[in-house]
């Protein structure tokens, strides 16, 4: 390993703060419902430590010193495992269904969500592809329909478990990297009336879907039902005003606003720390995605700058989707606010991306 360029510190900086942060949240708004559900108020926290943070280190640290061009031999047997491992939570014994959701696998006596690692292996697979045909990519018969296969394949089996938020974010990340990889502009139109027709296709035919599409365009409407949540985030982010309420002094973490460890820690935020500090966070992930970005402008080779733009992508898709939901501006999705929500599968995965961004990093040009 002699020779090796240092991580890129900048990128290393942000993080290290966003991480930072990310848990300090964590274990403020999680608190309550630990203390009610397991009687250990540092119940979330400490697991996300202890099954995230510290083996995520571990992870970020090995693929952050293996040359990322040498997973190029694994991309295939990443997508099949992807495939694999979406198919898997259907299988009895080893598929779990929570909440009315079959998204969770039971192996070894260990539970994981393979749509957070079916994130780094597909996009993984997808720079592989754009790499290999730069050319045949811009062509209809070798460059669209086997994208749109891939995507399609990993799409449906994503929204029959249902889990249209990881859909969303894994399809729109590997658009973004198709449209870097310069395929005509006209596709990627055609693409976006599909996929509001395919939305559209499911608001319709799932009443789950169709209720929460309601209840985005009426949130008033059913207060204490269906718009229960949405209307509790409101509140929360409401009442934190230009200062907020201070750390540690939510009210709406105390039982009221459902999933506060996971999708709505970002309600909390805004109610405990105020305005000016939940947008400097939201500044602080736009520097972070902005220098992945950077990374991925710098990458030796079109392998390293598609696989750094699809993560950045991930990182990015996936805050806005996950702010914007409880926000009213769009429809509730289920994704997790990335390095803050409570969840060992989504840190693990995010460590793997992250540690292939720094792999890049340091044989980029920067």
């Amino acid at each position: 390993m002699r020779g090796l360029q240092p991580i890129d510190r900048k990128f290393l900086l942000l993080l290290s703060a966003v991480c930072g942060f990310g848990l300090l949240m964590l274990l403020s708004a999680s608190g309550p419902l630990g203390y009610q559900t397991f009687g250990d108020s540092y119940y979330f926290f400490k697991h996300q430590l202890f099954f995230g943070f510290f083996p995520g280190l571990a992870i970020f640290y090995v693929l952050s010193r293996i040359d990322y061009r040498k997973l190029r031999s694994v991309a295939a047997l990443g997508l099949f495992l992807s495939v694999l491992l979406l198919v898997m939570v259907y299988m009895p014994g080893i598929g779990l269904k929570l909440g009315g959701s079959e998204r969770w696998v039971k192996v070894f006596g260990l539970a994981f969500q393979p749509s957070e690692f079916v994130k780094v292996t597909f996009l993984l697979y997808m720079s592989v592809w754009l790499a290999a045909r730069k050319q045949e990519a811009k062509t209809v018969q070798e460059g669209l329909m086997p994208f749109l296969f891939a995507t399609g394949i990993v799409g449906l089996l994503l929204i029959l478990q249902p889990n249209t938020g990881s859909m969303s974010v894994i399809v729109i990340s590997a658009v973004m990297m198709y449209m870097i990889a310069g395929a005509p502009w006209g596709w990627f139109a055609l693409m976006g009336a599909g996929g509001v027709g395919l939305l559209a296709l499911l608001i319709k035919l799932t009443p789950y879907r169709a209720a929460r599409f309601m209840t985005f365009l009426h949130p008033e409407l059913d207060p204490k039902g269906i718009g229960y949540h949405i209307n509790q985030a409101f509140l929360a982010i409401g009442s934190g005003g230009l200062f907020g309420l201070g750390y540690g002094h939510s009210r709406q973490k105390f039982l009221y606003l459902p999933e506060v460890a996971g999708d709505s820690v970002f309600a909390v935020m805004a109610e405990e720390m105020g305005y000016f500090i939940t947008v400097a966070f939201i500044v602080l992930m736009g520097f972070f995605v902005r220098r992945i970005i950077t990374i991925a402008e710098n990458a030796p080779d079109e392998f390293g700058r598609y696989l750094a733009t699809g993560i950045g992508s991930w990182i990015a898709v996936q805050t806005v989707l996950n702010i914007s939901s409880m926000m009213g501006l769009l429809p509730m999705t289920g994704v997790t606010l990335p390095f803050v929500s409570y969840g060992s599968s989504a840190f693990l995965a995010l460590a793997m991306g992250m540690g292939l961004v720094a792999s890049i990093s340091r044989q980029s040009r920067l």
